[in-house]
């Protein structure tokens, strides 16, 4: 047999069709654990990456055989579809690391999910604050005038009611101390503050006293936590960072994943840091995908309405 023989019966092999579904199906049955456990290792394992690298020679040995049979809009989506893969092998390169953080304190280690240690970040990562925005809570709000219960008013934090001439806002319910802050204004104009533990900014002579009663459980609206870093020869940068709104720097995604405190009262969130350098590739290939599919669109239109005017004038 031939050299010529060989090397063409290894390219139709390569550019086949069942060549294409059994890598599909292949990457489907390794993809699987990675799917169910949520788990993101598995597709950075080198058996992933070959059957992608696979796929990718695949197609890049069919669009070579085929470039005069294919149309340009089917090379443009070929062209998108390399690129996607050749971003999941560079995503195999990147990892994730999550670190729990304390508010006021900053770390220089995570932990590692690929190498299943704590290793170092090459960067000083401080929460300065952790911020925690809750929907209205609906609260009761008892006054009293000395020792004697003058009313008893339902309503939710953010709102308000009328007592006496004075209007009495609940602004904010406190979900550690349960210490409920109020607003005390007259004719519009602002003359203290209350809380329900008793502290107080009001007159002396402000003839009123305020107590929680009851309320009801707390729902969280959004969670965010301010970041401060420095690190790889640069001056300091700050920024913020929530589940679906990272901060990025140098190519790391900062996500903050949970916030929630220790059993001594203590705040700290939740860090996740994604190094993922496939992902500008993968964003760019889906981009081109889209291109070569709109192109496809216009050139079946254009065929059909071809057609029709060749039938219009044979009629």
């Amino acid at each position: 047999m031939s050299f010529q023989r060989i090397y063409t019966d290894i390219a139709k092999f390569l550019a086949s069709t069942e060549l294409t579904l059994a890598l599909f199906a292949a990457i489907c049955v390794v993809a699987i654990p990675g799917t169910l456990s949520g788990t993101r290792t598995i597709y950075s394992s080198p058996l992933f990456v070959c059957l992608i690298a696979l796929l990718a020679l695949n197609l890049v040995v069919c669009s070579i055989r085929r470039w005069r049979q294919v149309a340009r809009s089917t090379l443009v989506i070929h062209g998108g579809v390399l690129l996607t893969l050749a971003g999941c092998i560079a995503t195999a390169f990147g990892y994730v690391s999550t670190v729990n953080i304390y508010e006021g304190t900053s770390v220089d280690q995570a932990y590692r999910w690929d190498m299943k240690r704590d290793a170092p970040l090459g960067m000083n990562l401080a929460i300065p604050r952790v911020h925690l925005d809750y929907y209205p809570v609906p609260v009761r709000v008892g006054v009293l005038r000395g020792t004697k219960k003058i009313g008893l008013f339902t309503l939710r934090t953010g709102e308000g009611f009328d007592l006496d001439g004075y209007r009495i806002e609940a602004a904010t319910l406190d979900p550690v101390t349960l210490n409920l802050q109020l607003t005390v204004l007259r004719q519009n104009r602002l003359i203290g503050t209350a809380d329900t533990s008793g502290a107080s900014t009001l007159p002396a002579d402000f003839p009123y006293a305020f107590k929680l009663v009851a309320y009801k459980n707390f729902q969280l609206k959004r969670m965010w936590v301010d970041l401060q870093l420095s690190g790889y020869g640069g001056p300091p940068v700050s920024g913020t960072a929530e589940i679906n709104g990272p901060f990025v720097w140098h190519g790391l995604y900062f996500y903050n994943t949970q916030v929630s405190r220790d059993e001594a009262g203590r705040l700290y969130a939740g860090i996740q840091i994604v190094r993922d350098p496939g992902r500008p590739l993968v964003f760019c290939g889906f981009a081109i995908v889209s291109l070569g599919a709109v192109l496809a669109f216009f050139r079946r239109f254009r065929g059909r309405r071809g057609v029709a005017a060749v039938q219009g004038e044979a009629v």
